[in-house]
């Protein structure tokens, strides 16, 4: 890179840092106290999976509320999708609408609402399955932030400048954003309007991408408003090609160096009329029976080059069901002729945290999001800070001072005894490990409350960071094609003193995954029942034989969220939140 391009990027670095500082600042002076009228969000929604997820999400954001780290004043909503099949973020949308529809009546014209999609199990990221990923720990902020917290500030300046109306966004994914100081990010025209970002072209292949009406090129701005001929999702690069997606870089000042970009998807404003037509498509098609998507197919259906093809592409359905190419016909007709407005924010950062891999890196590695933010290497916790490595991450934890936490590794709501050791690259959530303990280098480890036929237990799920959970497998082949840290789980039991006949799956048993794998031992207390996992765990790095004790039952990770105790879960939080207040 020359001095020129260098100097450019640490400019636009620079205004990236101030701007998103700023919003934590405005942020953090409201946090505790009583909003008042139009100065912030009028409802703050979250959508669950179901009603046990709901029930978990409401419990966690009234205690936020009683200890003043949200704003006061504001209607917090959680709302559980309908049981049965899954619906999808599309589905969670329409149903959230009629149960805004059903609380607020003709009020809701006047209301600017934040919709937050945070269903689901989060298997890629299993520390934030029982309690959710809206409620991950984020190193930054007194009181300590979760993803709830990070989501409100960095859209902060928002409901200043919108119209009555609805923002969707997702809870595991971050937006940075910087624009001239006379501007602003205004949600007033009808129809949609989505945040878009520059991004490679590699990068919109996983994403949406905006193909724009042509303009003439004028000098470069940080921000940009302009209007969408069609959304594409996650096109192909000949696609992206074809459909004139593909923008070429314009100015010396521009901070993405490739020559060639595209604009991609993150953050949607619907105004109150078109969320009143979404609630069309939800009469028209309900109930739902299968997955839709928020993004795929209420953005694909809109803009003036729409096309119903997108239909019957569903090369990027994880699941296809029968109805699903009817009821994209449908919401496309419903949908026909909407507006679809874009804001381009060509100084501006998205990163996903939805992955472990992904949640380590950015915690500890990613130095830019570290400076963005602020984020600290030790938050909320009692950390002997004198040994704490910068490149890790400690949150919410009592750690005893001989303890070390190796490079690269994330402690969150943990108790670490004397001595206790943690490899790189490691995930130890909501643990108590005792002393001397040696948490290997690459793993995951997550401790969980469990209430099985009124009694109590604990359990610890373990994994290598990078093992597949979501992979399924047929239940005859699932002991020789499953690994669990490179190890086939036929020889994983053998080293437990098991037998391949003693393994079960929780759930579907026709379609086995690591994440249905009974693997992990039950014990009355939290530290026996990490001491017992992690024995299993160097057993199956080291080849060397552990006999799990008879007496203790083995469940999977599924089977722990089905049987969560979350009161109790949430009292070693507590008992955390007291110490750590305590002492610092």
């Amino acid at each position: 890179m020359d001095i020129g391009a260098n100097n450019v990027n640490q400019d636009c670095d620079r205004k990236l840092q101030i701007a998103t500082r700023g919003k934590l600042r405005k942020f953090n002076c409201l946090r505790g106290r009583e909003v008042a009228c139009g100065e912030f969000w009028d409802a703050v929604v979250v959508t669950a999976v179901d009603e046990k997820q709901k029930d978990a999400y409401e419990i966690q954001i009234r205690e936020k509320v009683d200890k003043k780290e949200l704003p006061l004043g504001v209607q917090y909503k959680v709302f559980s999708d309908p049981p049965g099949c899954k619906i999808g973020n599309g589905g969670s949308t329409l149903h959230a609408l009629q149960h805004l529809s059903d609380i607020y009546g003709k009020t809701l014209c006047r209301m600017k609402v934040m919709l937050i999609h945070a269903g689901g199990s989060s298997q890629r990221l299993p520390s934030a399955s029982a309690l959710g990923k809206i409620f991950a720990a984020v190193p930054l902020g007194e009181p300590l932030y979760q993803m709830l917290d990070l989501k409100l500030a960095m859209y902060v300046d928002f409901p200043d400048h919108m119209n009555p109306g609805v923002l969707v966004t997702c809870a595991d994914d971050i937006e940075l954003y910087s624009i001239a100081g006379n501007e602003c990010v205004a949600f007033d025209k009808p129809g949609f309007t989505a945040l878009a970002h520059p991004s490679p072209l590699s990068i919109g292949t996983a994403h949406g991408v905006f193909v724009l009406k042509p303009c003439d090129d004028g000098e470069w701005s940080e921000m940009e408003n302009r209007t969408c001929l069609r959304f594409l999702h996650k096109p192909s690069v000949d696609t992206m090609r074809d459909m004139g997606a593909v923008c070429q870089r314009r100015s010396d000042c521009f901070p993405l160096s490739d020559a060639e970009f595209v604009y991609t998807d993150s953050t949607y404003y619907v105004d109150f009329e078109t969320s009143q037509r979404l609630l069309g498509v939800l009469k028209e098609i309900g109930p739902l029976e299968c997955e839709i998507d928020a993004y795929g197919d209420f953005l694909q259906a809109s803009g003036p080059s729409a096309s119903i093809e997108y239909a019957r592409n569903t090369a990027n359905v994880t699941k296809e069901d029968d109805g699903l190419v009817e009821i994209r016909q449908k919401i496309f007709r419903l949908l026909r002729g909407t507006p679809l407005n874009v804001i381009l924010l060509n100084n501006s950062k998205f990163y996903h945290i939805g992955t472990a891999t992904e949640y380590l890196f950015h915690l500890t590695a990613d130095d830019a999001l570290r400076s963005e933010l602020g984020l600290l290497s030790s938050a909320f916790s009692v950390h002997p800070k004198e040994k704490a490595d910068a490149a890790s991450c400690v949150m919410h934890s009592v750690l005893k001072p001989t303890c070390s936490v190796g490079a690269g590794s994330v402690v969150e709501y943990c108790r670490l005894g004397e001595g206790v050791s943690v490899g790189r690259d490691a995930v130890v959530s909501s643990c108590w490990v005792s002393p001397g303990s040696s948490v290997p280098a690459g793993v995951f480890m997550h401790s969980l409350c469990v209430t099985q036929q009124d009694r109590t237990g604990f359990v610890t799920v373990a994994f290598g960071i990078n093992d597949n959970l979501k992979r399924c497998v047929n239940a005859s082949a699932s002991v020789e094609a499953l690994t669990l840290l490179g190890v086939t789980l036929e020889a994983c039991v053998a080293l437990w003193g098991l037998e391949c006949r003693d393994l079960r799956f929780s759930g579907d048993v026709s379609s086995c995954s690591l994440w249905t794998a009974c693997l992990f031992p039950v014990c009355e207390d939290q530290e026996r029942s990490f001491c017992v996992s992690l024995n299993m765990l160097q057993a199956v790095l080291s080849r060397r034989a552990f006999t799990v004790p008879k007496d203790i039952k083995l469940i999977s990770m599924h089977e722990a969220l089905l049987c969560k105790n979350l009161q109790e879960m949430l009292k070693f939080r507590k008992g955390l939140y007291h110490d750590i207040s305590q002492r610092l």
